[in-house]
């Protein structure tokens, strides 16, 4: 059975508000460059983050809800009355882009995969399945409109900001990282957690592990992660190191005929129990399995059946959700 499990489960049909999270905030993390940090960065509680350049705001990412959106803009008003013209989006999830309807004003950026899973998602029904009770407001899809297939060019003033697709499934099937190489600055969107499991479940293990050894190349020095603090490049290896544990665990498991819960329930977690969102070993599982049969990377799973056992490994427990 897994040991350290970080216990953050609601009462059963308790709303995720009676928890409460600690507050937003925005950190500069170079001059004009800006993180806004979403404690406690677990599901559904993402980072962004901004530039301000002479002639308007560069956002990375929207949030999950509309009241955190809107709190978001609130922040950029707090640093800047420029207004904000570029919206990036380093993924297609909703916690990256449900919130793009509040930047009306704002090209929206993203890779054309990108564009394509938020046109096919909408506001996903999934959101529903597994979590504790949110209020998501009034949210309207608004995919990119401006979209690349490797990558494009942005610029606050004159501080070139590389918009890079990663090259294969990752975190999704539609990764992006946006690299600033004159501050040595990275927003790594869910390539990377700081503090809460990495999740991989509708992307690829291998892939990520490929692409992360690759990111070590960039030599960053102060990285956003999609959740979490602000850190630097050590939390490239934290994360790589879960995922060869992640690794073993599919290939122990699978050889013994465990299924992905069966093989989460057996496994300690040891250095990794104290991550957030523990329960996220079985969707990883999922998908690690999958790799091993064959699958490739980002091929389509039984995601209902992954959030399920997600559930059932903590103990029939909806997972917690604070957004």
């Amino acid at each position: 059975m897994s040991s350290s499990r970080h216990d953050r489960s609601l009462p059963s049909g308790s709303p995720a508000s009676q928890v409460s999270a600690p507050p937003a905030r925005v950190q500069e993390v170079s001059d004009g460059i800006y993180a806004y940090i979403q404690p406690d960065g677990s599901w559904w509680v993402n980072n962004t983050g901004f530039l301000v350049g002479e002639h308007g705001v560069i956002s990375v990412d929207s949030c999950a809800t509309e009241r955190r959106t809107l709190a978001y803009r609130e922040a950029i008003r707090s640093v800047t009355g420029r207004p904000i013209t570029t919206l990036i989006n380093t993924h297609h999830h909703g916690d990256h882009t449900f919130g793009n309807f509040a930047f009306p004003e704002a090209t929206i950026v993203g890779h054309e995969q990108t564009r394509k899973m938020v046109l096919a998602e909408g506001i996903a029904e999934y959101r529903t399945l597994a979590w504790t009770p949110v209020d998501w407001g009034d949210l309207r899809p608004c995919p990119p409109f401006l979209t690349y297939t490797d990558g494009v060019t942005v610029h606050s003033g004159e501080l070139r900001c590389e918009v890079r697709h990663v090259g294969t499934p990752a975190h999704t099937d539609n990764d992006s990282i946006v690299w600033i190489p004159e501050r040595s600055l990275l927003f790594a969107g869910d390539l990377l957690f700081n503090g809460g499991t990495p999740f991989v479940m509708t992307g690829s293990v291998a892939g990520t592990v490929e692409v992360l050894e690759e990111l070590k190349g960039l030599g960053a020095e102060t990285i956003v992660p999609g959740h979490g603090e602000v850190c630097g490049p050590e939390v490239i290896d934290r994360v790589l190191g879960y995922l060869r544990f992640l690794a073993d665990v599919a290939e122990r498991g699978r050889a013994a005929g465990l299924s992905p819960l069966e093989a989460a329930r057996e496994t300690d977690l040891g250095e990794y129990g104290g991550l957030l969102d523990s329960e996220r070993i079985v969707g990883n599982l999922y998908r690690a399995y999958a790799e091993l049969d064959g699958l490739p990377r980002g091929g389509p799973i039984d995601l209902v059946a992954a959030l399920g056992d997600m559930v059932a490994f903590n103990g029939g427990r909806p997972l917690t959700c604070l957004a």
